[in-house]
This record gives structure tokens, C-alpha cells and sequence, in this order.
């Protein structure tokens, strides 16, 4: 039965990853799929609210209550990004430059489909 949690851990930790990657590129994503913008609103909002707010992320307490059951070693009270993140893919000492790195590339990416809409926008009223 550990197995089966096992996989209830690692599907999380992928889910986790993905959310995370399309927090940052999202906004690019949605130059391609315009109508994809909504989602990243969403996940912006959710991001910006689980950092600032200190709000429980779902997909954290499933990994720890699917961690508990397999036997695993529990995550650290900083949950997710602590423990696979920050201290692997940068220094943690820079959380707070990448935090403010993260949202440079979402408001630029932002920006660059605004600028998309609009010239896309300008195209269509100069068609006859």
C-alpha cells in the first residue's frame, strides 16, 4: 500500500514543478494561446497570495499526508520550495532576488501580450 503513496508523492512533486514552470512562462504561453491568459491571472494570483498571504498550498499538504503514509521523511515546515528548490536551483540567500526575478518575467511577458493584443487589435481595424 506504501507503493500507492508512493506515486501520490511523486505525481504531487511533478504537478508541483509544473505549476511552478507555468507561474513563470505562462505569460509567454499565452502569446501562442491567447486564451490561455486566464489561467496564468489565476496562477499569478494564487502564487502571489500562497508567498505574500503565507496561505497552505493543497498540493503541499497532499505531499505530506502522502509522505506520512508511505514512511517518507516529511518535508520541512517551508514546504515545497525549501526542500526541492531553494538551496538546489539557487542559494538561499537569494530567495528574495529570484521572488523578484519571477515577477519581472511575468509582468514582461504580461506586457508583451498586451502589446500583442493591441496590434493584433490595430491589424484588424486597418483590414477593408
Amino acid at each position: 500500500m506504501s507503493n500507492l503513496y508512493i506515486i501520490v508523492v511523486a505525481v504531487v512533486v511533478v504537478a508541483h514543478f509544473a505549476f511552478i514552470g507555468y507561474l513563470v512562462v505562462g505569460g509567454f504561453v499565452a502569446l501562442r494561446w491567447p486564451r490561455t491568459i486566464f489561467l496564468h491571472i489565476l496562477a499569478v494570483v494564487w502564487g502571489v497570495g500562497l508567498v505574500s498571504l503565507h496561505l497552505l498550498c493543497p498540493l503541499t499538504e497532499l505531499e505530506r499526508w502522502a509522505r506520512a503514509r508511505a514512511g517518507m521523511s516529511p518535508l520541512p515546515s517551508d514546504g515545497f520550495i525549501a526542500h526541492y528548490i531553494t538551496g538546489v536551483l539557487y542559494p538561499a540567500d537569494a530567495a528574495g532576488v529570484v521572488e523578484g526575478v519571477v515577477f519581472a518575467v511575468v509582468i514582461v511577458s504580461w506586457g508583451l501580450f498586451a502589446y500583442a493584443v493591441v496590434r493584433g487589435r490595430q491589424r484588424s481595424s486597418l483590414r477593408p
